[in-house]
């Protein structure tokens, strides 16, 4: 395809995986079942037509909490996320000392290698959001500053896991830009985000960072989010300066769409390229091939071709329980984005 496209990353799970793991059958069994959601669903992406595939965060508990998964350094009470529909997830607190990633996302990646020879796309957490873990009151022999640095070091790790693994693209997962502004209006929390990420992104090489992007929306979960109604516009003036080469941005479900583009092409640095939302993943209803191919060329009268793509507007589900979107309704809104893709290249390449 003459225009990229690319999928965020969680699809929904089987229901017979969502229900072994809520029921905490041994490992064995629940191996074997995750096994099998993630050959279905490379099988399913792969048939959408997709030329770049994703694992589905089939294994995940979550996008965000998959680096704590196996220690015993963190408890329950950190962090609460509400969303519009009143429901709310919450971050676990650091007990113990270091810092350590329990698990790295380039595991997942060479799971998924092992089933299909297709590119392979991975999506991690950003530095940015574990770092909410750390107590506000602090922790005794333990300074935040020593806490940083030991995340930056984790985060280094896990991206290089997957780069070292042959990954098409990392994707930093970093949903909770847009919400550091319903917290901090003023944009001090925003720029602190960026800043440490950059920090974590300055290890790498330019070609490395070719291969390396970062996926903002306002949240996605059970048919909500937690930060729609923050302005679009004051995100964008400040994404950009992450030090990254790709944008995977939320797009499809904005009710001002070119108010959104127009803030893309004022921010967009020449060197960047963008993957814009063409699908409204928190509506059921499947979009047409044809509703797909004209935001598509929307995007195109802002966007600079040579710098434009498509993506979904967030993961279908990126945690484990949430049950809003089926597979099938998931599988075929992707399918709806590779087609209308495809139509929007015939009228743009014509």
């Amino acid at each position: 395809m003459k225009l990229q496209t690319e999928s965020i990353g969680s699809i929904p799970r089987p229901i017979e995986l969502i229900e072994a793991m809520q029921a905490g059958l041994p490992a064995e069994q629940l191996d074997q079942l995750y096994d099998k959601a993630v050959r279905q669903t490379l099988l399913e992406l792969e048939n959408t037509g997709s030329p770049v595939l994703t694992d589905g965060e089939q294994t995940k508990s979550s996008f965000a909490t998959y680096p704590l998964s196996g220690v015993d350094m963190i408890v329950p009470g950190g962090m609460r996320i509400d969303f519009a529909d009143g429901h709310f997830r919450q971050l676990p607190l650091l007990k113990k000392t270091p810092f350590r990633f329990g698990e790295f996302a380039g595991s997942y990646l060479a799971k998924a290698q092992s089933c299909t020879d297709m590119p392979l796309k991975q999506a991690v957490i950003s530095a940015s959001a574990l770092s909410l873990i750390y107590p506000a009151d602090g922790m005794e022999g333990y300074s935040q500053p020593e806490f940083i640095s030991d995340l930056i070091d984790e985060s280094e790790k896990d991206i290089r896991s997957c780069l070292e693994k042959g990954a098409h693209k990392v994707q930093i997962d970093f949903t909770e830009g847009r919400l550091s502004l319903k917290l901090d209006p003023s944009g001090g929390v925003l720029r602190h985000f960026i800043a440490l990420n950059n920090q974590v992104l300055a290890r790498f090489s330019e070609e490395e960072k070719a291969r390396i992007g970062v996926h903002v929306c306002p949240g996605g979960d059970r048919d909500s989010t937690h930060s729609a109604d923050v302005d679009y516009a004051d995100l964008l003036a400040e994404l950009f300066n992450l030090d990254v080469r790709n944008f995977y941005l939320q797009l499809a479900s904005e009710p001002d769409r070119v108010k959104v583009l127009k803030a893309i092409k004022e921010n967009l640095k020449p060197n960047q390229f963008v993957f814009v939302g063409v699908i409204d993943v928190l509506n059921p209803v499947v979009e047409t091939a044809e509703e797909v191919r004209d935001r598509v060329l929307e995007a195109a009268q802002y966007i600079p071709l040579a710098q434009l793509g498509t993506t979904d507007d967030c993961g279908f589900s990126p945690f484990a329980d949430d049950v809003s979107t089926s597979r099938e309704t998931a599988f075929a809104k992707i399918k709806a984005r590779i087609d209308g893709t495809r139509l929007a290249e015939e009228q743009l390449f014509a």
